[in-house]
């Protein structure tokens, strides 16, 4: 029975009884299971009649969203060791509830474990998984190159998941921060941490992924956003100032400067719309016909009037050839553009940047060269989408190249770079 209010000797007694649980009934009241003398009328679940004991009713604890009440301690005590007992069980239901890719690899780097983050995220089939290499599992462009599979190409060098796999193998804790490029085109980059474990003297490596997209994007657009339209946005209002000055240049040569310079800033706004939506899959693509030529002196009369190309020279190579074609004009102008802009921050003042186009196996080939190379050791990298070689929190560029050809205009990129020969940036397009 319930016991009245007024019963305060009663309820004195009954307080200082050992408490058995926290029940909850009705209204968020924080209610004891108390040993006592008399018979619960609505037994819980079946589970205690006749099990002797009362309920009271205590004071309700302040709160403005969430129950208050907590467990007692000893109930506390109860249920870690229950939880503890029974840790072999709950493991698997405890692994596939977390946000994280989870992964057990054994010493040949074998997926011998994942959670089923892994296989909700790429759709993969448990009996696929086993046996797998990480890159092999999330589908890592370089992953099939070599007979020896995943982590055996010179691209692993450099590689986050690599560079934190291995050490773990040998027994030591690692985190690296990791990008991976897939066969379609798109983009992993992930936080990865690996521990050792041995077992049955076998070495192990547990190991999670942590998708941190979101947070390389957000520092890309910060860049974009507060660096390339920042000096755009400064560059319009200093032209600007001059409009009330009576001996700055020109009125016409003002106004076609501030009309360059305004169409400049829409164009990188535009450029990291389509790339989100690119990303995204939600991008439109509108076929056009086009001549090859005409684009390329389109993109050298646009780029002769920026800033990065003063002092610096654009010309068009002599045996470029004249080809029409039908593609997304839109889109292979800003990908060609993004070579263009690279050559010309990468090239030294007196140099000279050429642009050519040719017709290579049923592709129409576009290519910009400038007369420097990239470091060895930084090629591997080029297309992954926070990689840059002009410093931290950039790398857009060349990732858009590949995302916006291959996904969209259904064909590929590439270059080569040699001290001897400069570096070559080239975009093939269906003819």
């Amino acid at each position: 029975m319930m016991l009245s209010d007024g019963d305060a000797t009663a309820r004195q007694r009954y307080r200082q009884a050992p408490v058995k649980n926290l029940y909850h009934r009705g209204d968020w009241w924080q209610l004891s299971w108390l040993e006592a003398h008399s018979t619960l009328e609505h037994p819980v679940e079946g589970r205690h009649s006749p099990v002797e004991i009362i309920m009271i009713r205590e004071t309700q604890l302040p709160t403005q969203f969430a129950p208050a009440e907590r467990a007692h301690p000893d109930e506390l005590v109860r249920q870690t060791q229950r939880l503890q007992s029974e840790i072999s069980t709950l493991m698997p239901f405890m692994l596939d509830s977390v946000s994280d890719i989870i992964l057990v690899l054994n010493e040949h780097r074998q997926i011998v474990y994942a959670n089923r983050m892994l296989q909700e995220t790429f759709d993969l089939e448990d009996t696929r998984i086993q046996g797998l290499r990480p890159g092999e599992a999330l589908d890592c462009v370089h992953a099939y190159e070599p007979p020896g599979g995943c982590g055996t190409t010179v691209y692993c060098r450099t590689c986050g998941l690599a560079k934190a796999l291995l050490p773990s193998l040998r027994g030591q804790d690692k985190v690296e921060e990791c990008s991976i490029i897939r066969q379609d085109g798109s983009a992993l980059e992930f936080r990865v941490r690996a521990r050792p474990l041995i077992l049955d003297n076998h070495r192990y490596s547990v190991f999670s992924m942590q998708d941190i997209s979101d947070e390389k994007r957000r520092r890309a657009l910060e860049r974009i956003f507060y660096h390339d339209i920042l000096n755009s946005a400064g560059l319009l209002a200093g032209y600007a100032s001059l409009l009330d000055d009576e001996r700055a240049m020109d009125a016409d040569v003002l106004r076609g400067s501030l009309r360059e310079i305004a169409n400049r800033l829409i164009e990188e706004i535009r450029a990291q719309r389509d790339l989100a939506e690119a990303e995204a899959y939600e991008l439109n693509t509108q076929s056009s016909t086009l001549n090859s030529v005409d684009l390329l002196t389109t993109l050298k009369s646009v780029y002769e009037g920026h800033m990065i190309a003063e002092g610096r020279r654009i010309v068009i190579a002599a045996d470029a050839q004249s080809i029409d074609f039908s593609t997304d004009e839109t889109l292979l102008r800003r990908v060609v553009g993004n070579m263009l802009k690279n050559a010309l921050e990468s090239s030294h003042n007196g140099a000279t940047v050429t642009l050519s186009c040719a017709l290579v196996d049923g592709y129409v080939e576009l290519s910009v060269h400038n007369p420097g190379a990239i470091p060895a050791q930084e090629q591997s990298q080029i297309f992954r989408r926070s990689f840059s070689t002009k410093g931290t929190n950039r790398g857009l560029g060349t990732y858009s190249m590949k995302l916006l050809t291959e996904r969209y205009l259904q064909g590929h990129v590439g270059f080569t770079s040699t001290p001897e020969h400069g570096t070559r940036f080239f975009a093939q397009v269906p003819v």
